[in-house]
């Protein structure tokens, strides 16, 4: 069945068109990965489907009764209520019911204390009773329990849940909000680069939640791995218009290759078919033996079409030049330390990057990513120790933020030539042409292009004065896929050194020669990939390799497979692997089923509580009544105590099962 129908819709912003007529139909468990250029039109399908952007022309239906939930990649949340209050209003319809609840209740206190009459209190009695059970059949379908399971995974501390959305960053209020959506469980989730603000743990979680969601979503998404783990039907913008394929990003890569060969063969066919034609009517027109079938071929030259030459889209172009030798020794970090107020961020790290190095910084969401790079660039200064680079180092630095790092009243142009004074005209248009900007494009003023292309002018801004030390901050973040697949490209054949922080686990994969893991206040680095880091970390738990000195994990050592036809050998092997498995998260799971246990037990006996509350005849009974209405919230708080500790647990549970799994 259909959950949305665009049919014939068009839709035009001036002079650019789009989309038209475009037909597309959403069944309730499609899996839609949504690609194309930058600015070819994907967000504003999403914000068609939400509701968000009318359309000029054509039709957008919906199924009746259809719950819509939209994450934008921009997002204003403000303040003012506890993120776990902001998780379980989110739901449609809880909020309504809350306050008819509180309401009911505070006016049957009211009348208690005051001696209202039988009747009154039985009315009462009968509106808290009917609120606490569109309440209960409410929390069957959307629990407490689920809501801290889903911040759990997404990175949230267990304390987290009580602090007002008003005090955490950009990021963690963009988790907000996709954390409300995933605990909504709407009908059709839309998401616009979920990914950005998430680290590799989060977005370790977030796919393994997605392949087991029962409803249909569209995703845009520049992480090629991500999309193919999640995906079973593209719709991309291409250049003859909107087509839609079966499968994930590779089947749809080879499929349109397929495609256009056949499109460009079919063109040179009709070609050759016009060729033969016109020179079947010149030759014969004159003769009057041949001058019907000269006439008859002419009438077919007419109504042939003349093929248009095979459309192909727009890539990024990104050659680095070559760079200036530098030193041996890149970077030298020592003793560095640096803390705002009592948070420390590094206490006390020592680190050295040698010339040629690809760095991959990776960690949890504020353990200090951003913060290392800033002060290696010199845009932070430590609280003690020393981040120097080599006295004939140049440093490019990308910052994650890179709106914050541009003038808004510029031009393409002119924050490009900024960057570079004496770069000549010509170069500089020749360095934005490769970043998609031409004609009258690197005349627009930065403010009012879309975050894609503020990236690309930033990329286009470090291109042009690259210097022999490149620091990256999450830099293919607002990039479409093929964009960021070009800069992982060019960054491979970049001959300098990289530092760079990504949660993009192909970008990591494909270019990462080292890999920085920060974690409280620490840096593990580990010389090697980070398919290789991720089975050291697995064997490091496991057991099954030697204990690593602090900072400098063993290098890994595969265990050698045993000959072929040995069951024996096999057996013992996955059998020490169970019981050490069982040994790593055995202790935390019984503590997790205990706890469950607890909570489900307690659960239960506040639905007793809920439902007795709910009778109209508890209230004659004044002390059952006061019973009742005291131990439900003492109860209350109980689980609340129960909830923080289970939190705690699954997250524990969570990191360690990562590590066992490794890059898998």
């Amino acid at each position: 069945m259909s959950l949305a129908v665009l049919e014939d819709v068009g839709l035009a912003f001036g002079d650019q068109t789009i989309v038209e007529d475009l037909g597309l139909r959403i069944s309730d468990t499609d899996r839609i990965g949504l690609i194309g250029p930058n600015g070819s039109g994907k967000t504003t399908l999403l914000r068609m489907l939400a509701g968000e952007q009318a359309v000029d022309k054509g039709r957008v239906g919906y199924r009746k009764g259809i719950r819509i939930g939209y994450l934008p990649q921009d997002i204003t949340v403000a303040g003012g209520q506890a993120l776990g209050a902001f998780m379980l209003a989110s739901v449609p319809g809880r909020a309504a019911i809350d306050a008819e609840l509180h309401a009911a209740e505070a006016e049957l206190h009211e009348a208690s204390g005051h001696g209202a009459g039988e009747d009154a209190m039985m009315d009462l009695a009968a509106r808290v009773a009917a609120a606490h059970e569109r309440l209960d059949h409410f929390e069957q379908f959307f629990t407490e329990h689920e809501s801290l399971r889903i911040l759990a995974g997404l990175g949230f501390a267990p304390g987290d849940r009580t602090r007002d959305l008003g005090e955490f960053s950009g990021g963690w209020k963009m988790r907000a909000v996709l954390a409300s959506l995933l605990f909504q469980q709407p009908d059709l989730l839309l998401m616009d680069e979920p990914t950005n603000h998430l680290d590799m743990p989060s977005v370790a979680w977030l796919s393994g939640f997605l392949r087991r969601y029962p409803r249909a979503f569209m995703l845009i998404s520049h992480d090629r791995e991500f999309l193919n783990e999640q995906i079973q039907r593209i719709v991309s913008f291409e250049p003859e218009g909107v087509r839609e394929y079966r499968g994930d990003y590779e089947q749809y890569r080879r499929q349109r290759a397929e495609e256009e060969v056949i499109l460009e063969n079919k063109a040179k066919n009709v070609l050759r078919e016009r060729e033969r034609l016109e020179r079947f009517v010149e030759r014969f027109r004159a003769k009057a033996t041949k001058a019907r079938q000269a006439q008859s071929r002419a009438k077919q030259l007419e109504k042939m079409e003349i093929p248009e030459p095979i459309a192909t889209r727009r890539i990024v172009r990104i050659h680095f030049p070559p760079t200036a030798r530098s030193v041996s020794q890149v970077v030298r970090v020592e003793g560095l330390h640096k803390a705002y107020g009592d948070l420390v961020v590094f206490a006390g790290i020592d680190l050295v990057v040698q010339r040629g190095e690809k760095i991959g910084i990776i960690g949890p969401n504020g353990a200090g990513k951003t913060t290392l790079l800033k002060i290696i660039a010199g845009e932070l200064a430590p609280t003690r120790g020393s981040a120097q680079v080599g006295s004939d180092v140049k440093v490019g630095y990308y910052a994650q933020h890179h709106a914050e790092t541009l003038h808004g009243d510029s031009t393409a142009y002119q924050e490009v030539a900024r960057a570079d004074p004496r770069a000549s005209q010509t170069r500089v248009r020749s360095i934005l042409g490769a970043f998609l900007f031409s004609g009258d494009d690197v005349d627009k003023p930065i403010k009012v292009l879309s975050g894609g292309e503020r990236a690309r002018v930033a990329l286009a801004r470090l291109l042009i004065k690259p210097g022999n030390l490149l620091l990256m901050d999450e830099p293919t973040n607002h990039l479409d896929l093929e964009s960021s697949e070009a800069l992982a490209e060019s960054l491979r054949e970049f001959d300098g050194t990289i530092i760079f922080v990504s949660h993009n686990r192909s970008l990591i994969r494909g270019l990462a020669t080292r890999i920085w893991n920060i974690e409280a206040g620490a840096v593990e680095t580990y010389p090697g990939t980070l398919d290789e880091y991720m089975d050291a970390c697995r064997r490091r738990l496991d057991g099954s390799g030697e204990p690593a000195a602090p900072g400098e994990p063993a290098a890994p050592r595969r265990p050698v497979a045993p000959p072929e036809g040995d069951d024996r050998a096999r057996r013992r092997r996955e059998a020490a692997v169970r019981q050490q498995r069982n040994r790593v998260v055995g202790p935390i799971q019984r503590r997790i089923d205990e706890l469950e246990a607890r909570i489900a037990k307690i659960e239960a006996e506040q639905k007793e509580r809920s439902e007795g509350l709910s009778d109209p005849a508890v209230y004659a009974d004044a002390a059952r009544r006061n019973q009742l209405l005291g131990e439900y919230p003492a109860a209350a708080d109980k689980l609340e105590q129960l909830y923080a500790r289970w939190e705690a647990a699954l997250a524990e549970l969570q990191a360690a099962e990562a590590a066992l799994a490794g890059a898998d």
